[in-house]
C-alpha cells in the first residue's frame, strides 16, 4: 500500500507537508490519535517509535484498550444505476454482492 509504513505492527500513513517541510505520519486503527513528524524517513520511523510508545503507555495508564475494532460491516452509498449494476455483475459471476464488493476492495488494495 502506498504511503504507509509499518512500525511494531502498526499502520501509518505517511504524508509529506510541503508547508513546513516535513513528513507527518498518522497511526490508522487506534483509538485516539497519534501522529509524528520528521524531515526523513529515517527520522520519521525512530518518532513513529517513539510516538507509539508514549500513546501505548497512556492507554495503559487508563485503561484503555489501544486498538480498534472493526466489526467487518459497513454501510456504502451508491447513484441506484451503480448498485443495479454491481448487483447485476455479482449474479453474472454467481457471487453475492457483498462477495463482489469484498473482492473489488480487495483488488484496490493489492494494485
Amino acid at each position: 500500500m502506498n504511503n504507509t509504513m509499518v512500525i511494531d505492527g502498526h499502520r501509518a500513513i505517511i504524508q509529506y507537508d510541503p508547508e513546513i517541510e516535513m513528513f507527518r505520519g498518522e497511526f490508522t486503527g487506534l483509538n485516539g490519535s497519534a501522529d509524528f513528524y520528521a524531515e526523513s524517513v529515517e527520522a520519521l520511523r525512530e518518532e513513529g517509535k517513539a510516538s507509539l510508545r508514549t500513546f501505548l503507555e497512556v492507554c495503559q495508564e487508563k485503561g484503555i484498550e489501544p486498538v480498534k475494532a472493526y466489526s467487518g460491516k459497513f454501510q456504502v452509498r451508491l447513484s441506484e444505476e451503480l448498485h443495479r449494476d454491481a448487483v447485476d455483475a455479482a449474479k453474472a459471476r454467481g457471487e453475492s454482492l457483498n462477495q463482489f464488493v469484498a473482492q473489488a476492495i480487495q483488488h484496490e488494495l493489492s494494485t
